[in-house]
């Protein structure tokens, strides 16, 4: 059950992916997606690391401790939609929405945890999830914001050499 369950994640994260990067901020999009890969990535293997989650099942047991599947597909697209969903909203909207992202994750990873092989908690919990979620989504809405006040800088530096 839960090899079928990570093939399809891994289809619908696929499969997505053509809708994710199309658009004027391709930039930006591969910037959300790339960086929210890596710091899921290293977030994902302190937490192994430290033996707090396990994945029992998982693609490329003998290599990897991580799941790959959710911190270089599935997490960074989830990222590139909120980041698209939240990307002119003030920090009010911007907390609201992170809800409609950290809430079902934290609740579906209890779930699964519960019923499948997918996870197994250690010293973890609900609300390690959430808080884990939300930092990431956070720090990528940041790193984001950074970028697009960096963009605003540069415009108008060659605003002011015409």
């Amino acid at each position: 059950m839960e090899k079928k369950l990570l093939n399809i994640l891994f289809g619908m994260s696929v499969l997505s992916v053509p809708f994710m990067f199309k658009g004027k901020k391709m930039r930006e999009t591969l910037l959300v997606f790339f960086s929210k890969g890596v710091l899921s990535t290293l977030v994902d293997a302190y937490v192994v690391g430290t033996k707090r989650i396990e994945y029992p099942v998982r693609p490329f047991p003998k290599i990897f401790k991580t799941n790959l599947i959710y911190d270089i597909l599935f997490f960074p697209i989830l990222s590139v939609i909120w980041v698209k969903i939240t990307y002119n909203d003030n920090l009010r909207n911007l907390l609201l929405k992170s809800l409609i992202f950290s809430v079902p994750m934290s609740i579906g990873q209890w779930y699964f945890e519960k019923n499948s092989r997918l996870f197994k908690w250690r010293n973890w919990s609900i609300f390690h999830t959430f808080g884990s979620v939300c930092f990431t989504l956070f720090t990528i809405r940041g790193f984001i914001g950074l970028i697009k006040k960096l963009d605003i800088l540069k415009n108008n530096q060659s605003l002011d050499e015409l």
